[in-house]
């Protein structure tokens, strides 16, 4: 463990010595003899370097750490309840106004369906149900689907 937490400042540190010492001769070389030197077990230089800097930096700033991370947690759970609150909302907006055009799109489709719409058709296009000779029978009837006979 201590090891990821030397290298996490590392790798922070790189970003900005990157682009500083980046034209001096053989910093990549150092660089990476670094990294090997914090990764070597014979050196444990990622030890050395965590029980002299880092442990006694974090302990001495353990109460302010504590503090940041507890209003982080707050300000979180704040900031999650107003966004669920917001997203909410918008679903809910979202589906009356989906359910009010679909009602106007489905009364529409009702209303094609209506008795009012046959009253359109005229004497002369209807089928009588009942001809001078009786019932029809079924060669009077039109064709249905795919040419059969209903």
């Amino acid at each position: 463990m201590m090891y990821w937490i030397v290298f996490a400042f590392f790798t922070t540190a790189e970003t900005l010595t990157d682009i500083v010492l980046s034209w001096f001769p053989f910093y990549f070389e150092l660089k990476i003899a670094f990294v090997i030197w914090l990764l070597s077990p014979y050196t444990k230089g990622s030890s050395v370097l965590y029980r002299k800097f880092v442990h006694p930096t974090l302990s001495n700033k353990e109460k302010e750490i504590d503090e940041y991370i507890t209003q982080a947690r707050d300000k979180s759970y704040e900031t999650m309840m107003r966004v669920g609150k917001r997203g909410l909302n918008l679903a809910a907006n979202a589906a009356v106004t989906a359910a009010t055009k679909g009602q106007g799109v489905l009364s529409e489709k009702l209303r094609s369906f209506s008795m009012q719409d046959l009253t359109l058709i005229r004497d002369d296009e209807a089928l009588p149900l009942h001809g001078p000779d009786g019932p029809p029978t079924l060669s009077q009837w039109p064709p249905g689907p795919y040419g059969l006979r209903r």
